[in-house]
């Protein structure tokens, strides 16, 4: 995907009056392949639209030149009703909402108090941001895992192979002194007899249990189950409660501070976290403000928001400031998140290699030994 601002070449002159932006062309390609649309082609849509916008374009003229140099239909047909619905006088905030699979409401309720305050390339600037910082999150989070999860399937693998190649050829000799053989090298025989003689219903029922899974982390009830264990579980708890709220308030500080009411700020920000539990907690916080009893109330009748957040919430509330500590609050959890990440990455790696090592070396003891025993039975 390639992005080149150059200046073009002189064209002739039009008889319409053209801007004083003409000479700018902003040359990119985007290209999906199998993928769905999301937040990557959300990021370079925001970025595009407000440097267009900056540069003097107008919002119609930008979404015809990004419609235009499209590769992937779906997007381009995205661009097309987004530009069609701006041409026939609507909002772009209302274009927007017709496309609900690429941007959230939180992301239209933004542009719409944009386009009434006037200033809506700030706003994509601000959205730009926020796009970006969830993706180096979760870059963080998937960069710091992939060690861990690579460790895990090569220890896997090992166990197998020494379990379906190594193991076998000293079944014969294991069998002279079954009678005489430690536990663990018991265990390994059965479980090597059985992989070899079963490999392929083993397969199929771990298949089917992984999908049966998955379906079942999809249903609602499943879903839900797992939402309540996240924010059960102690440490990760802590950990998923610190990427909400960073997601979260920022959405919330970023709509307060550019006019958004509080309660369609609340609203748009429901869909922002897939958590059920969290989602009723911002629902237990609209039905206060609602009810005239404030933000600070519903946070401090949460037990699991951090005792420093509910300090602050309260106090932004009483000077009202909620949208610039809300803004802040999500900052700190943002850089204290990077922290916790990188802490996690440097220490899993050496107790991975532990658990790898140990793991590796009671197999390797359970064929040894029954050798070794053999061999001094000789002697």
């Amino acid at each position: 995907m390639a992005i080149e601002l150059r200046q073009a070449e002189a064209a002739p002159q039009q008889k319409t009056k053209a801007p004083a932006f003409a000479g700018l062309r902003l040359d990119m390609k985007i290209s999906l392949g199998s993928r769905g649309i999301g937040v990557n082609e959300r990021l370079l849509f925001t970025e595009r639209v407000a440097m267009l916008l900056e540069t003097g374009v107008s919002l119609l003229e930008a979404l015809k030149a990004m419609q235009s140099q499209s590769e992937e239909p779906r997007l381009t047909a995205i661009m097309e009703s987004l530009a069609d619905t701006v041409n026939q006088g609507k909002s772009f905030s209302a274009a927007l909402a017709r496309h609900p699979e690429m941007f959230s409401q939180t992301y239209t309720s933004l542009v719409a108090a944009a386009e009434e305050g006037g200033f809506l390339p700030q706003v994509l600037q601000q959205l730009h941001s926020m796009d970006e910082k969830r993706m180096q999150m979760r870059a963080s989070l998937v960069s710091a895992l992939s060690y861990p999860a690579f460790l895990i399937v090569f220890s896997i693998a090992v166990v197998i192979f020494v379990l379906t190649v190594i193991f076998p050829k000293f079944q014969d000799l294991f069998e002279s002194i079954r009678g005489d053989l430690p536990g663990p090298t018991l265990v390994l025989m059965f479980a090597s007899e059985f992989l070899r003689n079963y490999w392929i219903p083993t397969l199929l029922l771990t298949g089917a249990g992984l999908w049966g899974l998955t379906a079942w982390a999809r249903t609602p009830a499943g879903a839900l189950r797992l939402d309540r264990l996240k924010m059960k579980t102690p440490v990760i708890r802590d950990l998923f409660v610190q990427i909400y709220l960073t997601e979260t308030l920022g959405a919330l500080g970023m709509s307060l501070a550019n006019g958004v009411p509080i309660t369609v700020a609340l609203k748009a920000s429901r869909d922002i976290v897939k958590n059920a539990v969290f989602g009723a907690f911002l629902d237990s916080i609209g039905k206060h403000v609602n009810e005239g009893r404030g933000i600070a109330a519903a946070f401090n009748e949460s037990a699991w928001i951090p005792p420093m957040v509910r300090q602050m919430i309260s106090t932004a509330e009483q000077t009202g400031n909620l949208a610039k500590v809300m803004t802040r609050v999500a900052d700190f959890y943002t850089r204290e998140l990077d922290k916790r990440i990188n802490l996690f990455a440097k220490a899993i790696e050496p107790v991975m290699l532990v658990v790898m090592g140990v793991v590796v070396g009671l197999i390797v003891a359970a064929l040894i030994l029954p050798i070794f025993k053999l061999s001094r039975a000789v002697h």
